[in-house]
């Protein structure tokens, strides 16, 4: 009888354990359930207020710009915009993409270099280390012939690959591209990103003009060999105190009248090519928004969009 007693209560024992560990498993499950639903519905919530963020900066470049002749630094869209409440946390950051050397202006429809472009990529180049040839390489790219460029790169160096493709012949469609390109690393990719662009600044144009109101030194130091470092460090204090109203203004600065002249119709005073970063958290969850716009007198068009 003692036995018998004793196994009873192991067995109520093995038994009673295996309902508290089905009970934990079921509380865990459930947990996790409701946990994956809310951060799902976080997430939901984070990518619709970073949405709202591009409108709303969309909104606050129409009115800054609205009867004004030049586009700066000092201007209220330049400044980032951060609200924070019970819902969650917003921060919208404008940045003007005409202050920045158009890569796909490099060749022109002729498929000659665009002589400008590529001198302005080549000093640029040469202060970020990036090698010389490497221009060729994205000349070679952009154009539509087959014809190879002096240490450059056409369909056969690309179909030889470990996985073949084919060079776009054609203008670059996203940035990221360029590392599909001969001559460029990421690491040379990483330091002409913040003074490069692909879009731009009015749609057909000829020839995109660089914002010099805008334009980083680095950008400035580019665009003409007249511009060194003393220059364009005198160009960015000039600016400061008095934004440029129109291009020839730069004869303000000494020794920037043949400057002036030599950069008629290459630069500007006036950007309409923005990149707007609408960055929004909801309680453990945060989504990003980076879109591309221009906006040249009509309806904003929406050039790039991408969430991540």
């Amino acid at each position: 009888m003692r036995g018998n007693k004793g196994f009873a209560l192991i067995l109520t024992l093995i038994v009673t354990a295996l309902l508290v560990a089905a009970l934990v498993e079921m509380i865990h499950q459930v947990y996790v359930d409701v946990s994956m639903s809310r951060g799902y519905r976080d997430g939901q919530q984070a990518s619709l207020l970073a949405e709202s963020g591009i409108t709303g900066g969309v909104k606050l470049l129409q009115l800054s710009l609205q009867g004004k002749e030049y586009t700066s630094l000092s201007d209220a869209w330049a400044t980032p915009v951060k609200l924070d409440d019970e819902t969650g946390a917003l921060e919208v950051s404008v940045f003007e993409e005409s202050g920045k050397i158009n890569l796909n202006s490099l060749v022109q429809p002729n498929g000659e270099f665009e002589p400008f472009t590529l001198a302005a990529l080549t000093r640029l180049g040469t202060r970020l280390q990036v090698p010389g040839d490497s221009w060729n390489c994205l000349a070679d790219w952009l154009d539509n012939d087959d014809q190879t460029r002096s240490n450059g790169a056409e369909a056969p160096f690309y179909r030889s690959q470990k996985t073949p493709y084919d060079p776009r012949n054609g203008k670059l469609a996203t940035f990221i591209e360029l590392s599909l390109i001969k001559g460029f690393t990421s690491e040379s990719i990483a330091r002409l990103k913040p003074f490069v662009t692909i879009h731009a600044d009015q749609a057909g144009a000829p020839l995109p003009r660089v914002n010099i109101n805008t334009a980083s030194k680095e950008v400035l130091a580019a665009l003409d060999d007249g511009i060194d470092e003393r220059m364009a460090e005198r160009i960015l204090e000039e600016r400061r105190l008095k934004p440029f109203r129109v291009a020839g203004e730069l004869s303000r600065i000494p020794g920037g009248e043949t400057i002036s002249v030599r950069l008629g119709g290459k630069v500007s005073v006036k950007g309409s090519l923005f990149r707007i970063i609408s960055i929004a958290r909801v309680k453990e969850s945060a989504r990003t928004v980076e879109a591309v716009i221009r906006l040249s007198g009509g309806a904003p068009e929406m050039l790039s969009w991408q969430e991540y």
